[in-house]
């Protein structure tokens, strides 16, 4: 059977967030929208997104490394939220793998966010009923589309390519060469929910950190007023911008 899934490498997630702006703005205004966004800038800001990316340090100073970790719906291949959805709006597509949520049977419930172990689930305040990841479910099957970018929207904007996106259970596939070939893994499978997106690990790597270069420094050219000057000769900024 063919599970389409996602393999995030973060090692080369630089947490810019591309991903997930592009997943908002494709789905918004496609099949699985919309997407609610309320307040995006005030202090309490609220919005339904697919895909969020968490930023963290790990390790004790001077040793420590900051981690991006992007996280969807995991389209598990034993998926917790299906069989605790009283109206069977939440089901798993026998064809893909892919698991989807539909609109039209979906009571806002809640039951498969308290069933998923992940924290993937959300509920639509304007439209209330539970929204999550499809990849993309709308674009890899449209066939008016090149065959290069029917691909998730957020494997499209990566810029460093840490998404990829394919059949996990093809053995010659991209995403099952990366898995086997980079250790890849997933994500807390002691729930035996069998995810099938994977994660491929960050690769250890040492840092030579001298003495000095832990005590702070200040800027040189700060000392004695050494700071560039430019030339009183030179024009000023009001003289060449025009605001």
């Amino acid at each position: 059977m063919t599970q389409l899934a996602l393999v995030i490498d973060l090692n080369v997630c630089v947490g810019c967030h591309a991903c997930v702006t592009s997943c908002k703005e494709w789905n918004t205004s496609g099949a699985a929208g919309y997407l609610s966004d309320d307040r995006p800038y005030d202090r309490d800001p609220t919005g339904t997104f697919f895909n969020r990316v968490q930023t963290f340090e790990v390790g004790e100073y001077p040793n420590t490394q900051t981690v991006h970790f992007p996280k969807s719906c995991l389209h598990c291949e034993d998926p917790p939220c299906v069989p605790v959805c009283p109206t069977g709006a939440s089901y798993k597509r026998a064809e893909d793998g892919i698991v989807l949520v539909d609109y039209d049977k979906c009571i806002g419930c809640k039951y498969c966010s308290w069933a998923c172990p992940y924290g993937v689930r959300e509920l639509d305040a304007h439209q209330r009923v539970m929204k999550k990841c499809t990849l993309c479910v709308d674009r890899i099957y449209d066939r008016t589309l090149p065959a290069a970018e029917r691909r998730p929207a957020c494997v499209m904007a990566c810029p460093t390519n840490a998404r990829l996106f394919g059949d996990i259970h093809d053995p010659d596939s991209e995403v099952s060469a990366a898995i086997r070939e980079r250790g890849g893994y997933q994500l807390m499978p002691e729930w035996g929910t069998h995810p099938a997106n994977h994660y491929l690990p960050r690769r250890r790597t040492e840092l030579a950190i001298r003495p000095e270069e832990l005590q702070r420094a200040d800027n040189p050219l700060k000392v004695d007023g050494k700071l560039p000057k430019p030339s009183a000769k030179e024009p000023s900024l009001d003289d060449v911008t025009s605001w």
